[in-house]
């Protein structure tokens, strides 16, 4: 099976004069790519600071509120998939209306009427990665559990406010990072399936957890390989570009759903870049193979992007380094590769 097919562009004619003006705009465009750098690094160092700093304080209240409705419960389920249900969830909603009922008559002072009260057990439920509790006043609250590799890693809440039965449940506060769209979530699922809508979170929160640990995996493993890179908030747009050989390989990845763990769209182009300082202080080119109308081709490396639709990042990462020599050879047999 081939394994690099050439990515056609447009010819377009070489003289000296282009030749000189190329020079001048390597160094423009350089300049920009520097800039444009250290604005994304600027930009990622705020967004951590003021998401650090603004949810500091809700996650703190939040993680004590359910420490303590763990610590109070009498009982502790774990579910499998069939017993996670509407049926269950229904069930939650009224052993919370049961008890913020309760304590509204001790405060009214209205002891007597306790008794008359059917008396709820305070149950925790475990469900996948999910803990699911009832919190003083008429709400539900979702504690999302992530992981990586089998090692735990955050902890996020959720809180859902049931006034009635009569009306839907709305999410009252969160600890999602703000670039997850929980609101758009709790409009879609929420008042017409609230299970769906728990689970969807939780499916978005650990998928993001995932691509976001990949990245920094392979950061640890191959950043002296990896010359930029460049990711989106939610980590599902990710671009880097591999500096530990002669040809410059740019790695273009997407995924289309936020809740993917394995892109959608990947690019893997490799350009000669050898050849192409050649070409810019001379007016001919040095072959046809080299050039497609006097311009340089990239090379469309197929496997690579294989091995990265198949495998995690890190795991496709090691495989396109080993055989990208061998690759790049196929692809630009007249040029010497690390």
């Amino acid at each position: 099976m081939q394994q690099l097919v050439q990515v056609k562009e447009k010819p377009a004619p070489l003289n000296m004069g282009e030749v000189n003006f190329s020079q001048t705009e390597d160094v423009r465009l350089e300049t920009t790519r520097a800039r444009f750098t250290n604005l994304l690094k600027r930009h990622a160092e705020l967004t951590e600071r003021l998401s650090r700093d603004s949810d500091k304080s809700v996650f703190e209240r939040l993680q004590r509120e359910f420490e303590a409705a763990q610590a109070s419960q009498t009982q502790e389920i774990c579910l499998d998939g069939g017993q996670w249900n509407d049926g269950l969830l229904a069930t939650i909603r009224e052993r919370v209306h049961m008890e913020a009922e309760r304590k509204a008559v001790l405060l009214q002072g209205d002891a007597a009427s306790v008794p008359n009260l059917p008396f709820h057990e305070k149950i925790t439920y475990r469900v996948g990665n999910k803990m699911i509790c009832c919190l003083d006043g008429p709400r539900i609250g979702i504690q999302y559990e992530t992981s990586f590799a089998g090692e735990p890693c955050e902890l996020f809440h959720c809180v859902l406010e049931s006034k009635s039965f009569l009306e839907k449940m709305t999410v009252l506060e969160h600890t999602i990072p703000f670039f997850l769209p929980i609101r758009n979530a709790e409009n879609d699922y929420l008042s017409s399936n609230a299970m769906k809508f728990i689970d969807y979170v939780g499916d978005l929160l650990q998928a993001y957890i995932d691509r976001r640990e990949q990245v920094r995996l392979i950061k640890e493993l191959y950043g002296n390989q990896i010359g930029e890179l460049y990711c989106s908030l939610p980590y599902h747009m990710i671009e880097f570009v591999l500096a530990d050989f002669d040809c410059k390989v740019i790695v273009s990845i997407r995924y289309g759903e936020l809740v993917s763990t394995l892109p959608s769209t990947i690019s893997v182009l490799a350009w000669p870049m050898h050849q192409h300082k050649k070409l810019r202080t001379s007016v001919a080119p040095t072959s046809r193979k080299e050039s497609h109308g006097n311009q340089l081709v990239p090379a469309r490396l197929v496997h690579a992007e294989d091995a990265l639709r198949s495998m995690s990042l890190p795991e496709a990462f090691a495989e396109i380094v080993l055989s990208m020599p061998k690759a790049l050879d196929e692809a630009f047999p007249d040029q010497s590769h690390q």
